[in-house]
């Protein structure tokens, strides 16, 4: 990370922290990601942000009944109750730096993941605008995350990082994000070397997140 973002993001500062947010979406035995979870955390406390984190497959949440009654009955409130999701909606658009981190199946996240992004529909409304040409949902709130992924591959493949990377980016501009990254490893790189990978990939964002908290 260069030296203007690692300064910006210093808790000694008189900025305030950067609220991240860390979704894990490995599946249930799977631990290919414990490696690169564990640089990602460190590398963001490093930094002097607040990490909130979860464990997706440790989470209750159950699954998007597609009736958007959080669009027209209780906007901005899914009906279901009793499990996850409300917080998660609350975590996400709470926070500055939203990092998704899953496991590459098909060029898509984990369903685990993709459990809590159809839950997060509440966050946008059922209207819709242009953006650069394109039609997109309105942002219900003023304010939305930057939007981040880091992918796990068990070997590479260029087709799934081109389709990973166009989703995360499209995602990005849907859910209304200032800004957005995309970060694609293996799951044997060595601890040194992820967090290197890792560093380069975020630190434009947090560059940019360290003067949208100032």
């Amino acid at each position: 990370m260069n030296d203007v973002a690692r300064d910006a993001l210093n808790p000694t500062t008189s900025h305030p922290a950067v609220r991240a947010l860390v979704l894990n979406g490995a599946l249930p035995g799977d631990e290919m990601l414990g490696p690169v979870e564990e640089v990602l955390l460190s590398l963001l406390r490093d930094t002097g942000s607040e990490v909130r984190h979860y464990s997706m497959r440790d989470v209750p949440l159950a699954y998007c009944q597609g009736c958007f009654e959080c669009w027209t009955h209780s906007p901005g409130l899914c009906k279901t109750e009793g499990d996850a999701g409300r917080e998660l909606a609350g975590a996400i658009i709470g926070s500055d730096l939203l990092v998704i981190l899953t496991p590459i199946t098909f060029g898509g996240y984990s369903s685990e993941i993709k459990k809590v992004l159809d839950r997060s529909i509440c966050l946008v409304q059922p209207f819709f605008r242009r953006v650069n040409g394109e039609v997109h949902h309105k942002p219900r709130y003023r304010r939305f995350p930057v939007f981040t992924a880091v992918g796990v591959l068990r070997e590479r493949d260029a087709e799934e990082e081109r389709i990973f990377r166009t989703l995360v980016e499209r995602n990005a501009i849907n859910m209304d994000s200032p800004a957005t990254a995309v970060c694609m490893l293996e799951p044997w790189t060595e601890p040194e070397r992820l967090r290197q990978r890792l560093d380069t990939e975020l630190a434009p964002v947090l560059q940019r997140l360290a003067g949208r908290v100032a």
